[in-house]
């Protein structure tokens, strides 16, 4: 008897080891989402009284990560690694239940598609956390994620099938004049708009919901450029005019759900000076919370309507304007030494507003000018149809003509050499083209209709030229070798672009 009881005892200690084997070697790729879920039941309040977070280990070095709740007695931490090999966790909670619990997993090398999250790159550029470069190529879809389901995964659909790397996208419903009234299939707390809000307990479906977007979106290596709060509510909801404590429980609270996202950047407001509940202070404490509760870092910035914040400030990764005084972008590079991101330059459509009425060649052509200064630009579109479905707030189709010439342009941009590209700049501004020492000249002409195109060049050594219709979406490629004061042949026609490289011996 003893025997065999030693036998069924071995048995079941390798049993449990291969299970304990299995569990502690969980395996997550480089710069996705490794996942913590803990039960508890308790009389505390949820999301007000329990703390929880984890501190995880790679090494020597450490990075701690608030948990969250997720209802039905979940409780759950997430966690991005950015480093290849085994990292360990423990928990801290002023609940027993979760906490000190322990774990291990191992993170293997990314796959193909994922770069891992985008930061600045050289003062004025971005790129992804491998060194791959990263082009913004933006598009604007505010309250897509607000809509049914058909209309999202429309959206999702359409996204697929453009060139657009980036979203600007609310968390909150959005309501605009006859364009959007839509309410949500869920909503960001218990409770209704006409009863009101407990702002002590979220709704964990809201945050499920937009999660499943985010997800969609990382699977088509997008960014979702997150609109935490904005002033288009009226007080229809009331999200627009929370109490500080709410509002800096909601920041904590979705950093927590959705920092780990590689492909999330946090934009604090959506023509924040409009939000007239809100002061500088408010948005300066705002900024330091993200700061303090992401652990990623995140990039971050703020939009504007008129007035600008200071994007001189810290906390502070890029500016994310909203103007059409593009000739001003390589002064604006060299005042806050950020990425400019040129997010409103005004929107390809034809509604009887004059932020929503651009022809195609015009939103190209914004796209362009911006580019060509040292700056991205985010494209909109608002084209009426029989159900008010505007791309710019609901997603759904695209009807313009500048998408496919702004995916033409993308690949243009992605020729570039990866480093050293630069704006030309001069004291009269007036010249548009990107340049890389003596290698490389890109050269956009707008609506002028030249016959030529002046180069000043090295007179020792020897380039190539390609005309690029920027509209037509063609490359034609001059038949002359070029050196020093020289001339380039032109159709005499608008929107036109002229690269120019050096041919290595």
């Amino acid at each position: 008897m003893n025997s065999l009881h030693f036998i069924k005892k071995l048995l079941i200690t390798c049993f449990l080891f291969v299970i304990y084997s299995f569990v502690s070697f969980a395996q997550t790729e480089q710069w996705d989402i490794f996942e913590v879920v803990l039960k508890a039941k308790t009389n505390k309040k949820p999301y007000t009284e329990v703390n929880l977070s984890a501190t995880f280990q790679y090494k020597n070095r450490q990075l701690e990560v608030s948990g969250f709740y997720d209802g039905d007695g979940n409780y759950k931490i997430r966690f991005m690694p950015d480093k290849t090999g085994e990292w360990t966790y423990i928990t801290e909670s002023n609940i027993k239940a979760l906490d000190e619990k322990k774990g291990k997993f191992n993170c293997i090398s990314p796959s193909t598609d994922n770069h891992g999250p985008v930061k600045v790159k050289e003062t004025f550029q971005f790129e992804y956390a491998d060194g791959t470069p990263y082009y913004p190529v933006g598009t604007t879809s505010y309250a897509w994620t607000s809509m049914p389901d058909e209309l999202i995964n429309q959206t999702i659909e359409t996204l697929s099938n453009n060139a657009f790397n980036k979203i600007r996208m609310c968390v909150f419903p959005k309501i605009y004049s006859t364009y959007i009234r839509t309410d949500p299939q869920f909503y960001p707390f218990e409770g209704t708009k006409e009863d009101g809000w407990n702002y002590e307990q979220f709704n964990p479906k809201f945050f499920q919901h937009l999660e499943k977007c985010i997800d969609s979106l990382r699977a088509l290596n997008i960014e979702a450029d997150l609109i935490l709060f904005h002033p288009y509510d009226f007080g229809t909801w009331g999200f627009d005019r929370m109490p500080d404590d709410v509002n800096d429980r909601y920041l904590r609270y979705i950093i927590a759900r959705l920092g780990s996202y590689r492909n999330i950047w946090w934009s604090l407001c959506n023509e924040f000076e409009i939000m007239k509940s809100m002061d500088m202070d408010d948005w300066d404490r705002l900024f330091k919370i993200t700061m303090e509760e992401d652990p990623y870092m995140h990039l971050r910035s703020i939009h504007n309507a008129i007035q600008w914040y200071d994007y001189t400030k810290p906390w502070v990764t890029h500016l994310s304007l909203q103007t059409i005084e593009l000739l001003n972008i390589q002064k604006w590079r060299n005042e806050f030494q950020k990425p400019i991101l040129i997010d409103e330059c005004v929107y390809e459509g034809n509604i009887p507003t004059d932020w929503g009425n651009l022809t195609g060649e015009e939103m190209l052509e914004r796209f362009w000018i911006t580019y060509t200064r040292g700056g991205y630009a985010t494209h909109g579109e608002t084209y009426l149809n029989a159900d008010t479905v505007l791309w710019w707030s609901k997603g759904g189709e695209l009807y313009g003509k500048s998408p496919e010439r702004i995916d033409f342009m993308r690949s243009i941009m992605e020729d570039a050499p990866a480093n050293g590209v630069v704006p030309h700049e001069s004291p009269w501004n007036k010249s548009t083209y990107l340049y890389k020492e003596d290698e490389y000249f890109l050269h956009y002409f707008g609506n002028a209709q030249q016959v030529a195109a002046a180069l000043d060049l090295p007179e020792d050594k020897e380039y190539t030229a390609e005309i690029i219709d920027t509209w037509n979406m063609t490359i034609t490629k001059a038949e002359s070798v070029y050196s020093g004061k020289t001339f380039v042949d032109l159709p005499q026609k608008p929107y036109l672009a002229l690269r120019v490289i050096e041919i290595k011996k």
